[in-house]
């Protein structure tokens, strides 16, 4: 279970009247968060039954819960409603919860026939959904203790900040603090540039665009992982701290600072790019070979393949599929079966004396390379 689950002090319950529930009463249950506003409240209130007056409760542990049938799981016309599981709540009511939290129910704590769920439980939200949480689970130790911070609404000001320390923002997630610096945009200018024929048709436009500066702002970076297994570094900037972050994960400077505040020089939040510094490079041999090589297959049209330049001026391009390791040249199609044309087929050197392929460096206002093209 995510440990980013938000667990209120106070719920709101609402009723409608359901001939299919144990208690006749099937309850919608929302929350007040942290700052004592109640949220999904629209919903709540368009689905509740006026006529029955809703109830808040304090969220604390709580034992006496029992399962009571699968709903849902069906096709209405247009519409599928999804399965979920009805609970008892010890209070008189039932509620829905999803067939994943019943899982996670079922796998910390025991259901005993005819006496229900041993345990305490707590409400939760993990985003919308709501979940009902085992206090035995191996996760509500770090869930509530999250909780607490939140509660306890000891924001993070931007006096405490230290370059390199960690903070916890209110979603769990940690953040390293690199500076205040000022962030870098580009601003687009829609500007008309004729009529086709005559005055009455439609007017012509191009965009221009502006380089820009926001002004002072927080600038935080983490690592994260895609589903691949492949990291990444993720930037958030911030105008200023409001409620963001509400403890402190370290107050020491991370090991990898230098390398983190490096990535942070290269991206264009920071620096503005500087076409006039962009410069053509004649790929070596080696280079050509590691690129075909190294370069790694996914799934998908634009997994198996890449392109590379033939000319700085032209700009033509070759590509190399990695399916079929053969090169093919843009432009030129086979009409029998749609494809590019073929021009070598695994071989690097050919391709390399006759195309001479070049790849372009582009940098940034500060000197810093910024990407490589090609």
């Amino acid at each position: 279970m995510k440990t980013n689950i938000f667990i209120p002090q106070k719920i709101k319950v609402g009723f409608q009247n359901r001939e299919n529930t144990y208690t006749k009463k099937l309850a919608y249950v929302i929350y007040y968060d942290h700052k004592n506003k109640l949220r999904k409240e629209a919903s709540w209130q368009s689905w509740r039954d006026e006529k029955i007056e809703p109830i808040d409760y304090d969220n604390e542990p709580l034992s006496g819960f029992v399962l009571n049938k699968k709903v849902g799981d069906y096709v209405s016309d247009w519409n599928h409603r999804q399965a979920y599981v009805r609970v008892y709540d010890p209070r008189g009511f039932e509620f829905e919860i999803t067939i994943e939290n019943l899982l996670y129910i079922l796998e910390n704590a025991n259901s005993i026939k005819g006496k229900g769920l041993e345990g305490e439980f707590v409400y939760g939200w993990d985003g919308k959904e709501l979940v009902l949480i085992p206090i035995e689970s191996p996760d509500y130790k770090e869930i509530n203790s999250f909780n607490k911070l939140l509660h306890n609404k000891n924001y993070i000001k931007s006096k405490d900040l230290a370059v390199g320390a960690s903070y916890k923002a209110k979603d769990n997630q940690e953040w390293i603090y690199m500076g205040r610096f000022d962030l870098k945009d580009t601003k687009s200018e829609r500007v008309e540039v004729g009529r086709s024929n005559n005055y009455w048709s439609s007017p012509q436009y191009k965009y221009i665009y502006h380089k820009v500066s926001k002004g002072k702002y927080y600038f935080f970076v983490r690592e994260e992982e895609y589903s691949w297994g492949e990291k990444y570094i993720k930037l958030l900037t911030l105008k200023s701290l409001g409620d963001k972050f509400i403890d402190v994960v370290s107050s020491e400077c991370v090991d990898n600072f230098i390398d983190l505040f490096d990535w942070l020089e290269r991206q264009t939040e920071y620096s503005h790019r500087d076409e006039s510094k962009d410069e053509w490079i004649k790929y070596s041999l080696t280079e050509l070979e590691e690129r075909v090589k190294n370069t790694k297959f996914t799934e998908g049209h634009w997994g198996s393949r890449f392109d590379i330049y033939t000319s700085p001026d032209e700009q033509e391009t070759l590509y190399f599929d990695l399916k079929t390791n053969q090169f093919y040249k843009h432009g030129n199609w086979i009409k029998e079966n749609s494809e590019y044309e073929k021009i070598y087929i695994g071989d690097v050197t050919k391709i390399y004396k006759q195309y001479s392929p070049v790849y372009k460096n582009e940098y940034l206002e500060n000197g810093k390379l910024y990407r490589r093209i090609k």
